[in-house]
């Protein structure tokens, strides 16, 4: 007997198997993602406009004295300014990543990994938005960076996302963390 599995259907177990007795129903988390990533997007750029309209830029604020400050910087590399000269293509790589997160998102059943790829996306997406709509002009803009932390290079929200997903991602990925979606192993008992 042949069997169909729907990736996108609430009846199928995690990892594409059929749900039934001792097997969850797989839960696609699209909503978690999505939400999770336009929150990041939206906070990322509500902080960034705050710190555009309130510093000078180049001109260091301390907080908690030379440890750690505020300090706006426009950015046109990647994480830690580096490729300064590649706007365009880091442009490209956030723009697909982001758009890959969407179509990628009805087959995370996973929900640890989800919201690991959430903030990644999510911090993309912030990142994205500099990138489309500040100057030097559209596709080439330059990140608005203000955190800056001893002698670290000067960072945003949206780059903390990142990180912090990429890590959440890559434990969800090696654990054995059971979040209610994992398909029972019947070979044990």
């Amino acid at each position: 007997m042949s069997t169909t599995i729907s990736h996108g259907s609430h009846g199928s177990g995690g990892h594409g198997e059929p749900a039934g007795p001792g097997r969850p129903a797989r839960r696609p988390y699209v909503a978690l993602i999505v939400g999770v990533m336009v929150a990041v997007g939206i906070v990322d750029q509500v902080v960034k406009q705050i710190m555009v309209s309130t510093l000078n830029p180049g001109e260091a604020v301390p907080v908690f004295g030379d440890w750690f400050r505020w300090l706006l910087v426009f950015n046109s590399g990647a994480a830690f300014s580096m490729g300064q000269n590649l706007t365009w293509l880091i442009t490209a790589i956030q723009m697909a990543f982001v758009v890959g997160t969407l179509i990628a998102a009805p087959r995370i059943s996973h929900r640890w990994e989800a919201v690991g790829l959430a903030l990644i996306a999510g911090g993309a997406l912030g990142n994205l938005i500099d990138r489309l709509f500040r100057p030097p002009g559209f596709w080439f803009g330059h990140v608005v960076d203000y955190i800056s932390v001893g002698d670290f290079a000067v960072f945003n929200l949206a780059d903390v996302a990142i990180n912090i997903g990429v890590a959440v991602f890559v434990i969800a990925l090696f654990s054995n963390i059971d979040d209610g979606t994992a398909v029972p192993d019947e070979g044990k008992q």
